[in-house]
């Protein structure tokens, strides 16, 4: 069965973090550090400790060799200016002395050693008047063996056993490896808390936004990393605020053309509930009602058409269309419409057909909010012109059409602004003729969506200039390639 749904938390509380939830060890930044590096500085002590022991062992076999060597000559020495035996109160002193620094004495006499142990080898050659120096087995234990020729087949032998070595090197760097192993584990929490801390600042300013406080910012610090995120985490406040105040300002200007056609009809309605309108002037109570009805249902459907634009079901039908047909069905309309008023109408077309491909309803409904805008800012004798010619001389490469007007048109910082919503009905309300903010918005939305481009400038008849390059026929395209 399916889980209950985990109720959500209410607004402006802050979520605690995954890791405090868990409790678990590892969960955090500094644990993972700590544990990295660990794992990298006892690595490190073992790669350390194969390659320097060997080394270490090796050095101090050799200076053992060496002063098993000197001891050696020395023996040889004592025996070459007097023969000695284990019996002899020198021999028992050499044999003592030597045996107190761990060292085994073979006296060779006749090609005969006076004790059994060494190897035969060894023998044989000290009798044959041959020194030896070197690792021998003697009595199967790895034994450092130095061996002097004397005259008559006499020799002395020095033996000391190299497990020594092994246990003295251990005791000697033990306690460094063990000191680097903790240095690794002190640099690791040292650095896991300089990497967590600006990440736990991010965390709780991104916190604080979730919360709706837009004032919030993250100072910005070392490594460039850091000062990235810090970047955007403040780029997205500021772009939070402006997009928030952008709201407000566009709500507030919707309600107000809410209000006003409601006003009209709420007024008329109380007129008429009251009896207060003439018999006679009802017909054209109403038809004011009707025509504020009319305002308020189009202000409804835009809200609506611009909140859909964005969703992925939004109804498209694309297909190939001929522009130049398109602008001369919306002649029809629009040139009785421009006449009542006095504005001059005209349409524009390079006498052939303009291929596209594009849904022609909802080009159609860009041309109609384009022209209805330009229709609302003109004054009487200024023109309207309806223009639209190929995108290239490739008939694939789509199409442009123009809608220019000779009203007030725009300044230079208008049109940076001109497809945000409500943005020239914020700046100019009370000026001049406005609509409700939205008209624009939600042609530049059809156009994105349609996979063309809108573009506002100045018109050469003094106006505004609205272009709109909509994409070629791709059958078109891939005929004439």
């Amino acid at each position: 069965m399916p889980e209950p749904p985990v109720p959500s938390p209410p607004v402006g509380t802050a979520h605690p973090s995954p890791a405090r939830q868990r409790g678990r060890f590892g969960r955090t930044l500094t644990a993972r550090a700590v544990l990295v590096t660990c794992a990298v500085a006892l690595v490190s002590v073992v790669v350390t400790a194969l390659v320097a022991v060997p080394l270490a062992v090796r050095g101090a076999e050799r200076r053992d060799q060496e002063a098993l060597a000197a001891q050696a000559r020395l023996a040889a020495d004592v025996l070459r200016v007097r023969a000695v035996s284990r019996r002899d109160g020198v021999g028992e002193r050499l044999i003592r002395q030597l045996g107190q620094q761990n060292i085994e004495v073979y006296l060779i006499r006749a090609g005969q050693p006076d004790r059994p142990g060494l190897p035969r080898p060894v023998v044989t050659r000290v009798a044959a008047g041959r020194n030896v120096s070197g690792r021998r087995l003697v009595d199967g234990e790895r034994t450092l063996v130095e061996g002097r020729a004397l005259s008559g087949g006499d020799g002395v032998v020095l033996t000391r056993a190299t497990s020594g070595p092994w246990r003295q090197v251990l005791r000697g760097l033990w306690l460094p490896l063990l000191a680097g192993l903790a240095a690794g584990v002190a640099a690791g929490l040292l650095l896991a808390r300089r990497l967590a801390r600006p990440i736990r600042t991010a965390a709780t300013a991104a916190a604080r936004l979730r919360a709706g406080d837009r004032a919030v910012r993250v100072p910005i610090e070392p490594p460039d990393e850091v000062a990235d995120l810090a970047y955007a985490l403040n780029g997205l406040a500021a772009a939070l605020a402006t997009s928030e105040g952008r709201q407000r300002e566009f709500l507030l200007s919707v309600s107000h053309e809410l209000r006003t056609p409601l006003t009209a009809i709420r007024g008329y309605a109380e007129a008429l509930a009251d009896g207060v309108i003439e018999a006679d002037a009802v017909p054209g109570t109403g038809r004011t009602m009707l025509a504020e009805a009319e305002h308020l249902d189009r202000l409804v459907s835009d809200l609506l058409a611009l909140a859909r634009l964005e969703a992925a079901d939004f109804p498209l039908e694309p297909g190939p269309v001929d522009l130049t047909r398109l602008a001369v069905d919306a002649e029809r309309t629009w040139s009785d419409r421009c006449a009542a008023v006095g504005v001059p109408f005209r349409v524009e077309t390079p006498g052939g057909p303009v291929p596209a491909y594009t849904d022609p309803g909802r080009i159609r409904q860009v041309v109609d909010g384009l022209l209805e805008n330009a229709l609302r800012v003109v004054p009487p004798g200024a023109p309207i012109v309806l223009a639209v010619r190929p995108a290239g001389a490739d008939p694939g490469a789509g199409g442009v059409v123009e809608v220019r007007d000779g009203g007030p048109g725009f300044t230079d910082d208008d049109l940076a602004v001109a497809f945000e919503r409500g943005a020239l009905h914020q700046r100019y309300r009370g000026v001049r003729k406005v609509g409700s903010g939205l008209g624009l918005a939600l042609a530049a939305g059809l156009v994105r969506r349609l996979g063309g481009d809108i573009a506002a400038g100045h018109a050469p008849e003094g106006g505004a200039a609205f272009t709109v390059r909509l994409p070629g026929d791709p059958y078109l395209t891939r005929t004439s390639g």
